[in-house]
């Protein structure tokens, strides 16, 4: 069995939610861990705030960030446990991030220690 990396990716984190349809996509969002945790496969999951986000650029030069003109932001990630990538990739799909317009999941293998990258 593999981990992999569930990146969710956010296309206007700018947005602004009400604090209704942020406890009702932290549910959507519980739930659907939930589900994972019950096949035990679930290793584990954190959310990337923006406040005190800094992007470190060549020559020394630091960006309060991410902000700017990306179009995207990481929002967080999941660590699941999968037989192969397709398994991973049929958790991403059930992702509550996908209910978001123009969001996704990027799904990738974790290297093993001393594995290429």
């Amino acid at each position: 069995m593999e981990e992999f990396m569930l990146i969710f990716r956010h296309e206007d984190a700018t947005g602004q939610v009400s604090p209704e349809q942020m406890q009702q996509w932290m549910k959507m969002t519980m739930d659907w861990i939930g589900g994972i945790a019950a096949q035990n496969k679930f290793v584990g999951s954190n959310g990337l705030p923006f406040d005190d986000a800094r992007v470190v650029w060549p020559n020394n030069v630091v960006t309060n960030g991410p902000f700017g003109d990306i179009k995207e932001t990481i929002g967080g990630y999941v660590i699941v446990r999968a037989e192969s990538v397709e398994e991973a990739v049929a958790f991403a799909k059930g992702s509550p991030v996908l209910l978001g317009e123009g969001n996704s999941v990027e799904v990738r293998k974790i290297a093993k220690g001393g594995e290429p990258g």
